[in-house]
């Protein structure tokens, strides 16, 4: 019981602490979950019938948002989308490629580009939610609430996809959504116990 209370306290301590930290300190750890979702993209998994891989990033994506809240967990991935654009060479490497070998703005206008911006959205509404509703951070609201970030991000993946392949929505969604349905679900269920787990089940800080 006493390492109950102890890890609340300092759970509770943390997001405390994150919504009123400074304005720099926010941007630090902004920075930090944009390395983290950098990390993630090279763990991936390419199958032979979609130019698009199976990466960590989407468990990174719903982290960030629970983590850094309802601006920030945003602006995490508009670093990591920026910073890989000119220069650092963190998105998800080519097939047979070393790892941090693949950066640079034609990646954003590439076949996994529109994913890449759904990180972004997906990371702003989840923030918003988790940071403004207390009953938004119980694992039967946390699950909808991920699927509709995992949607976010398929959604804008497909419709770039399909500009970029020159296809359909239907030959869109059969190459970049449907192959990866049962592992983002099982991604976002396994995050949203473990969010639970961690956000407290009380008004934390100022900006709640």
């Amino acid at each position: 019981m006493e390492f109950i209370d102890s890890y609340r306290n300092a759970t509770y301590n943390y997001f405390r602490w994150r919504t009123e930290a400074e304005f720099v300190q926010k941007v630090s750890l902004a920075l930090a979950f944009a390395g983290l979702t950098g990390l993630a993209a090279q763990a991936r998994l390419y199958l032979p019938f979609t130019p698009v891989p199976v990466t960590g990033q989407v468990f990174a994506v719903l982290f960030s948002a629970i983590a850094l809240g309802r601006f920030w967990g945003g602006f995490s991935q508009v670093l990591y989308v920026a910073i890989g654009a000119m220069w650092v060479p963190w998105f998800a490497p080519k097939e047979g490629a070393p790892i941090f070998s693949k950066g640079g703005f034609e990646v954003i206008t590439g076949a996994t580009g529109g994913y890449i911006i759904g990180f972004v959205l997906a990371a702003f509404l989840i923030g918003w939610l988790v940071d403004s509703y207390i009953a938004a951070r119980r694992v039967r609201y946390l699950v909808p609430i991920f699927l509709a970030g995992v949607a976010i991000i398929y959604a804008c993946g497909a419709l770039w996809l399909a500009h970029v392949l020159g296809v359909g929505m239907e030959r869109a969604i059969a190459l970049g959504v449907l192959p990866f349905v049962a592992v983002d679900i099982m991604k976002a269920v396994l995050a949203a116990v473990l969010a639970s787990a961690v956000l407290p089940k009380e008004r934390f800080g100022t900006e709640n």
